[in-house]
C-alpha cells in the first residue's frame, strides 16, 4: 500500500519540500510537490481504491511549497460530498509564487542584487518584499497628498498635459510609468514620450493604452474649474530612487536596487514570479467538484499586463480592451436613458482562480502579498464556502465572484445567457477578514461580486480599502438578467474611500430581483484631498440599473445614501444612524479567526 491511512476508508498523502516527487507518499517519504499528490490522488480514484471512500487528504508540511506554474486541478481531481479531496495543513504552509533574492552589496546608500533568471527566462516585476513588507516602487511622491495635477487632455492628439517640473527628472528615464487618478479609478500608462514646453510638458504613452486611454469617456480625466484636476504620480525610473523603503529593477542589467530603511537587514528579500497559484478549471459538462483547501497560506503573485499592456479599468479594476464613445448616442429599451459610449472588458488576474467548478471551499485559508485578485470564483461555478479566511496586502480585489460580462460581450448589454450554468451561484463567503486590499489598483474593492445568483455575503469585517467594501451587480441596466437572490447581510465595513470616490460602504448595479442588503454597520471613510468631488461619497449607494433589491436596517453614521438612476421595486427601510445599536454590535465576525490568522 503506497499510502499512510490516516483513518478507515480514507486516504492520506503527505507533502513537503524537502521530499521525492518518487516518494510513496507516506508520512516518513512525502511527496514534493502539490502536483504529483494530486496525480496519485487522481490514480487512487480512477482505479476506484477502497481507500477513498472517505476521501483523500493531501497535508502540506510546514513552510514554503514554491510553484512555477499554476497548480492545476482537473475534473478528475475531483472528489465527492462523501469522499471530498481536501488540501491541507497544521496552519503553515504557504503556497508560493516568490523567489528569493540573495547576494546583496552595499553600493553607496543602496543595497543591490542580481535578479535570477525564473524557469529559464529573465524575471521582470511589480512587487517586491523585504522582511515579509510591501516594499514601495520608486515613485516621485511618498506622501499621495503631495501628487502633482494635469493641466490638461487631449484627447485628439494622445497627450496628456502635466507641469514640466513634475516630469523633469524623468525625461530619459528607459520605461517610465504615469498611474492616473481618474473619479473611479487609477490607469496605469507607460509613458512613451515627454516633451517639454516652458512650464508644460506633453506626455505620450504606448499602445495600446494611450488609444484605450484618450477614446474611452468614463472614467475620465478631469480638468475642472475648481481645483480637482486629476492627480498622478510617476513610478518605475531609477531617478526616482530617493527615499528609503524604495527599489527599483533595471530590467536591461537585472539589478535590483533597494533603499534600506535605517538599521534595516535584507533578512529576507522575495520578488513574485507567477501571476497565478492554483487554477481549479473544468467544464460545464464535467466540472471539477467538491475541493477543499484548508489551513493554508496563498502568498506572492505578480500581475504583469501593467508593465506589457498598460491598464486601463472601466470599474472594479475590469481592465478595457476597447471603449469609445457613441454618436448620436444609442437608445436601447432595456435601459432608463441614453447610452452615450460602449466598451468591452478584460479580467485581472488572480491567485486563485475557480472555473466550471462546484463546490469548492476554502476554510482558515491566508490569501497575501498578492499583486492583483485574490482569490476569484470566475465562470460556472455552484456551491463553494469561503469562510474564516484573511484576505491582506493585496494590490486589487480580495475576493471576486461571478462575470463581470464576457471578453465578447459589450459590457452595458445584460449578461442572461441560454446556458444558466455558467453564472456563478450558491456561494457563502461567511465570516472572513478582508482588510488593506486594493492598495496597487485603487479602483477594486474588498469582496466584489459581478453577475451573480443565490450569493449569500455574510459576517464579514471589511477595512482599509481604496474604493468600495462591497460591490453587488454588473451591467447598469435595469433590464432582469441573470441575477436574483443575493443576500449582503451583518457585514462590518469601515475606512473605506482610502483613495477614490464615487465609492460607498456597500455598492449595487443592476436589476437584482429578491435580493437584500440588511442589518450591515458602515462607518469611517477616508478623506483624500485630491479626489475628483469631495462630497461624492456615501454610506449606501444603489447604482444604475439597480432594481428589485431591499435595503433595509442598515447602520451608518448619518443618512447620506444615494439612489442613481435607478429602476423599479426598490425598497429602502429604516437605515441609518437612527438604527438600533443591536444592528451594529452583530455585524461583522461571527466568530473569531482561527489564532494563525489572527496572528
Amino acid at each position: 500500500m503506497l499510502l499512510c491511512m490516516g483513518y478507515a476508508g480514507a486516504a492520506d498523502i503527505y507533502v513537503s519540500p524537502t521530499g521525492s516527487d518518487k516518494n510513496p507518499g507516506t508520512e516518513q517519504q512525502p511527496k514534493a510537490t502539490i502536483t504529483s499528490a494530486l496525480r496519485q490522488a487522481r490514480e487512487l480514484r480512477r482505479l476506484n481504491d477502497p481507500s477513498v471512500s472517505g476521501g483523500v487528504t493531501l497535508h502540506l508540511s510546514s513552510g514554503n511549497h514554491f510553484v512555477y506554474e499554476p497548480v492545476f486541478i482537473r475534473p478528475e481531481d475531483s472528489g465527492t460530498k462523501e469522499s471530498p479531496t481536501v488540501i491541507t495543513s497544521a496552519g503553515d504552509a504557504v503556497i508560493s509564487g516568490g523567489v528569493r533574492i540573495e547576494g546583496w552589496k552595499k553600493q553607496g546608500k543602496f543595497y543591490v542584487a542580481d535578479v535570477p533568471a525564473f524557469n529559464g527566462r529573465p524575471l521582470d516585476f511589480r512587487q517586491f518584499y523585504v522582511n515579509g513588507k510591501k516594499a514601495v516602487r520608486a515613485r516621485d511622491v511618498s506622501d499621495f497628498e503631495d501628487m502633482h495635477k494635469i493641466i490638461n487632455n487631449d484627447p485628439e492628439n494622445e497627450i496628456l498635459w502635466v507641469p514640466a517640473k513634475a516630469v523633469q527628472k524623468i525625461k530619459n528615464a528607459k520605461y517610465p510609468e504615469m498611474v492616473l487618478h481618474e473619479m473611479w479609478c487609477i490607469a496605469n500608462l507607460r509613458i512613451r514620450s515627454i516633451d517639454i514646453h516652458g512650464d508644460s510638458a506633453a506626455v505620450r504613452f504606448h499602445q495600446p493604452e494611450s488609444r484605450i486611454q484618450f477614446e474611452h469617456p468614463w472614467p475620465r480625466p478631469m480638468v475642472t474649474t475648481t481645483g480637482h484636476n486629476s492627480a498622478f504620480y510617476l513610478t518605475n525610473a531609477m531617478e526616482l530612487l530617493d527615499e528609503p523603503g524604495e527599489w527599483y529593477h533595471d530590467i536591461e542589467t537585472r539589478k535590483l536596487y533597494y533603499y534600506p530603511q535605517k538599521g534595516e537587514k535584507m533578512t529576507e528579500a522575495i520578488v513574485p514570479a507567477v501571476e497565478t497559484l492554483v487554477n481549479i478549471e473544468g467544464t460545464l459538462d464535467r466540472p471539477v467538484s467538491d475541493i477543499r483547501f484548508e489551513n493554508v497560506a496563498f502568498e506572492y503573485t505578480t500581475w504583469m499586463r501593467p508593465s506589457l499592456l498598460g491598464h486601463v479599468p472601466l470599474q472594479a479594476g475590469m481592465y478595457l480592451t476597447d471603449g469609445y464613445k457613441l454618436r448620436p448616442q444609442m437608445i436601447r429599451p432595456d435601459r432608463n436613458h441614453k447610452l452615450d459610449n460602449q466598451g468591452w472588458l478584460g479580467r485581472p488576474a488572480s491567485a486563485v482562480m475557480i472555473k466550471a467548478a462546484n463546490d469548492i471551499d476554502f476554510i482558515g485559508c491566508r490569501f497575501e502579498h498578492l499583486a492583483s485578485s485574490g482569490l476569484d470564483y470566475e465562470w460556472g461555478t455552484h456551491g463553494g464556502l469561503v469562510e474564516n479566511c484573511l484576505f491582506t496586502d493585496i494590490g486589487g480585489n480580495g475576493i471576486l465572484v461571478g462575470s463581470f460580462s464576457p471578453a465578447a460581450l459589450e459590457t452595458h448589454f445584460p449578461y442572461d445567457p441560454a446556458d444558466q450554468r455558467e453564472v456563478c451561484s450558491n456561494l457563502t463567503i461567511y465570516n472572513n477578514v478582508v482588510k488593506n486590499v486594493t492598495n496597487e489598483d485603487w479602483g477594486t474593492l474588498g469582496i466584489c461580486a459581478g453577475y451573480v445568483k443565490h450569493i449569500r455575503i455574510e459576517h464579514n469585517e471589511i477595512s482599509d480599502v481604496s474604493y468600495s467594501g462591497i460591490n453587488l451587480g454588473w451591467g447598469w441596466t435595469q433590464t432582469v438578467n441573470c441575477m436574483r437572490n443575493n443576500e449582503v447581510h451583518r457585514n462590518l465595513i469601515y475606512n473605506f474611500g482610502k483613495h477614490m470616490y464615487d465609492v460607498a460602504g456597500i455598492y449595487t448595479l443592476g436589476a437584482q430581483p429578491k435580493s437584500y442588503v440588511t442589518e450591515n454597520c458602515v462607518h469611517t471613510i477616508y478623506k483624500p484631498s485630491y479626489v475628483h468631488d469631495p462630497n461624492h461619497w456615501f454610506w449606501l449607494y444603489t447604482d444604475e440599473g439597480s432594481a428589485f433589491i431591499t435595503v433595509k436596517d442598515n447602520h451608518t453614521e448619518s443618512d447620506k445614501f444615494l439612489q442613481n438612476a435607478n429602476g423599479p421595486c426598490n425598497n429602502w427601510t429604516n437605515n441609518g444612524p437612527e438604527v438600533n445599536d443591536s444592528i451594529k454590535s452583530k455585524a461583522g465576525l461571527k466568530n473569531p479567526l482561527p489564532y494563525f490568522l489572527k496572528n
